[in-house]
């Protein structure tokens, strides 16, 4: 019955839209019950699976047969296994707690009934996406998470600018659906099946190039959804949403999407090392990249996008070195769902008290009017920076380990990088938690009055603060990595290049750099209220690395020319040929029209001198 999890949102989904204003009063609770009952529907699905013996953990359900199209016949079917129980609990759950939060958030927004909607859509499609037994059951809810994320980013679309936004997600997406389209053809070419159990256990057959092939092309699948390079233009724009959409893109849904694609397709990995080494390198060069913006952003939501971006980096770097590396990817990730969902809320319970401002240069000393907020923030923000015994030193230190592990220079390279980005995760962490809480008050005290928000939005922080202490602990000590290994294979921890002691005296080490820097700068020195002029490093920093700007030039205009070309062409050559017969034909049947006047003397004439022209030749004829 699992299938219930995504059909409860996705009926409360089709409720509120059908009933429209009828639904106002009403229908952002039914849409949080229905999150809560696909929750209940996960819970139960979990603890009936961890009752099975390990080798019986991955129970497949056709529910009809979807294309019965001759020797291609796709089942719409589930598969509950740890890996896709795990996400299902993660979405709902956290999930669950931003419908809450949105509650109160979204109180005086005029379609509050609407918004909560398209929550249930999103649920309801990830949900989709993580249970579906084939790639193109999966495919189905890969689109539907990129449609809910395209009408939740531009809610508020009476902006022009959040339009925008919206639109640019949903066409960078696009270019990823392109790379899981060929990758599924090649699947049919290769198995005759897109289903995942054919794919797993004909992998093994695949030559290496084909293998890569696939591997490259679900990766660039991969990169539209969780927004890593190049295919990362699109996150930071996403901001335009209200917060409780952030929470939910950024923590638990759309940009996790593209981790458990890898995962999942782990047996085509396996048998190609070199699509194994590119995803490893995009996570890496996402990782330092979403760093670096990080780093140089004023605007707090935008700065936990570029975390985001990072961390989700951390993940595509581990998901595909192996069953170990895939284990810790999805390790890091359920941790990451709870911290950065949390950040996020606190990020919005700030903006709710201080009039919708994100510059964090205009904050300061909020954690003696926001306490609540203050405390749940420093959780998350303790975790995501890896402090010891908490969510993030478990999660994120294991892939850190994994970097340094291989042969040859790439782990010395991957690990190295791995450590110093820890450090910059931290000053940037830090940077936004110091300017936010601490430090010298620079609002306007008559224009501004910070307060925690109501019990309907501190709860969800609250307990996803709980998560974000602990979590990390709990599925440590409690055996998730082998939890995980009948969906994802079991696999021995290959030993790192240095001792595992080293490493993390060396994280830790880079941590607390990276926490005193930014301590110096925004807590023991004064703010600037306007960011100071910058070296031409922090002012690319600033402007994503240019990538808009590349993106523009390099793709967007030159398109705009072959459009405009092509829209000239077809005014001249098509549409100007069919009208230029047209008009000729008309213009001779005028001509011919005019000879038909209507008069018997006329028309005698031309007789009388077609008889003569008839004679004439007659007679040159015959001579």
């Amino acid at each position: 019955m699992i299938w219930l999890a995504v059909a409860i949102p996705l009926l409360s989904c089709g409720i509120l839209l059908v009933l429209g204003r009828k639904a106002d009063a009403w229908g952002h609770w039914l849409a949080t019950l229905a999150s809560a009952g696909s929750f209940v529907v996960g819970l139960l699905a979990t603890l009936q699976l961890l009752g099975m013996d390990a080798s019986q953990r991955v129970v497949e359900t056709t529910l009809y047969t979807w294309v019965p199209a001759g020797e291609l016949s796709v089942d719409f079917g589930t598969r509950a296994d740890p890996l896709s129980l795990t996400f299902v609990m993660l979405v709902t759950f956290v999930g669950t707690l931003i419908h809450i939060y949105s509650i109160s958030y979204m109180e005086h927004d005029s379609d509050r009934r609407r918004f909560f909607a398209y929550l249930n859509l999103f649920v309801a499609a990830m949900l989709l996406l993580v249970l579906g037994n084939s790639y193109l059951v999966l495919f189905f809810g890969w689109e539907g998470v990129g449609l809910a994320s395209y009408l939740l980013i531009s809610f508020w679309n009476h902006v022009p600018a959040y339009a925008t936004a919206g639109k640019k997600a949903f066409i960078m997406n696009r270019v990823g659906d392109l790379g899981m389209l060929i990758a599924m053809m090649s699947m049919v070419a290769s198995f005759g099946s897109v289903a995942f159990s054919d794919v797993t256990a004909g992998a093994q057959t695949l030559s290496p190039t084909t293998a890569t092939f696939i591997g490259i092309f679900l990766l660039v699948a991969a990169c539209g959804k969780s927004a890593q390079f190049p295919l990362q233009a699109w996150l930071g724009d996403a901001m335009a949403g209200p917060t409780p959409v952030s929470a939910l893109i950024h923590a638990a849904t759309m940009v996790t999407a593209g981790v458990y694609l890898m995962v999942r397709s782990g047996a085509i990995y396996a048998v190609s090392p070199t699509a194994s080494l590119v995803v490893s390198i995009i996570g890496l060069i996402t990782l330092v990249f979403g760093a670096i913006v990080g780093a140089a952003k004023d605007d707090m939501k935008k700065v936990l996008a570029a975390s985001t971006m990072s961390q989700i980096g951390y993940m595509m770097l581990a998901a595909t070195m192996g069953p170990v590396g895939a284990a810790f990817a999805i390790f890091h990730l359920v941790t990451h769902g709870f911290f950065k969902a949390n950040m996020f809320l606190g990020a919005g319970a700030v903006m709710h008290a201080m009039n919708d401002e994100v510059n964090v240069r205009g904050f300061g000393g909020l954690s003696r009017h926001m306490k609540i907020t203050f405390v749940t923030f420093l959780a998350g923000y303790l975790a995501i920076i890896g402090f010891p015994f908490l969510s993030g030193y478990f999660s994120k230190d294991k892939i850190i380990e994994v970097a340094f592990t291989g042969e040859g220079i790439q782990p010395w390279i991957f690990g190295t990088i791995t450590v110093l980005v820890a450090g910059l995760t931290a000053f940037y962490m830090s940077r936004v938690f110091f300017a936010i809480f601490l430090g010298k008050e620079r609002w306007d005290h008559q224009d501004k009055h910070p307060h925690d928000p109501s019990p309907l939005m501190w709860i969800p922080m609250a307990i996803l603060a709980l998560g974000s202490l602990g979590l990390g602990a709990v599925l440590n000590y409690t055996g998730f990595l082998t939890w995980l290994e009948p969906a994802i294979g079991h696999g021995e921890h290959a030993q790192p290049v240095l001792p595992i002691w080293a490493i993390t005296v060396a994280t830790l080490g880079i941590v607390a750099v990276g926490v005193g820097l930014a301590w110096k700068m925004y807590v023991a020195s004064d703010v600037p209220l306007l960011a100071p002029e910058s070296n031409a490093f922090v002012r690319a920093a600033r402007m994503d690395l240019y990538q808009d700007a590349f993106n523009e030039n390099v793709f967007m205009k030159p398109g705009i020319l072959v459009t405009e070309g092509t829209a000239i062409a077809d005014q001249t050559i098509i549409d100007g040929g069919v009208e230029g017969l047209g008009t000729v034909t008309q213009n001779s049947g005028k001509l011919v029209g005019k000879l038909q006047t209507g008069y018997v003397r006329t028309y005698a004439s031309w007789i009388t001198v077609g008889v003569v022209l008839a004679l004439a030749l007659a007679v040159q004829a015959s001579m």
